[in-house]
């Protein structure tokens, strides 16, 4: 029964940087993060720009939905929300980087960006709410744009730590 359980573990590593399924939930995650800003296709976008009045009607209708469903949530629940991420980002952070856990950091370096992300779709909503819709697209491309960024970063310094954690240490 022993074997059997280190053999399995041996051929399965179960580190979260070295694992496949980690970086496929990092890609996927990402891929959606980009692809829909503020809830919203980046196609549709596209669509509404390209084709004029009937999807263009269709982008505002969606966006103004989007934009309701996001600013109820984060007026009515905000500070909580806040509180708690906070809270989990902190516990995450601490076990991660001061206790050496590695799967608390994989996680810390996957939700610390996507918090992010949020908030700046928060602030667009509120912006959209403003303005009433005017200049929606520009506020939508530079979301998008702002995302991409954030995405890129947390890409290339996940990986960065990754490697350095994949490193075999000096004697």
């Amino acid at each position: 029964m022993q074997d059997w359980y280190h053999t399995t573990f041996d051929m399965i590593d179960t580190r979260s940087f070295s694992n496949l399924w980690y970086w496929i939930v990092v890609v996927a995650t990402w891929s959606l993060a980009i692809h829909y800003v503020l809830g919203v296709p980046y196609g549709m976008i596209l669509r509404a720009r390209r084709d004029g009045a009937e999807a263009e009607a269709e982008l505002v209708d969606m966006v103004r939905v989007q934009v309701i469903r996001l600013l109820r949530a984060a007026d009515s629940g905000g500070a909580w929300i806040l509180g708690l991420a906070c809270f989990a980002l902190t516990t995450l952070a601490l076990l991660g980087f001061l206790y050496g856990i590695e799967l608390a950091q994989a996680v810390f370096l996957l939700a610390l960006p996507i918090c992010c992300v949020f908030a700046l779709s928060v602030r667009t909503a509120r912006r959209i709410r403003a303005a009433d819709g005017q200049g929606m697209h520009e506020m939508l491309a530079w979301q998008r744009l702002l995302n991409q960024v954030i995405g890129m970063t947390a890409i290339f310094a996940t990986a960065f730590w990754g490697m350095l954690q994949n490193l075999p240490s000096p004697m």
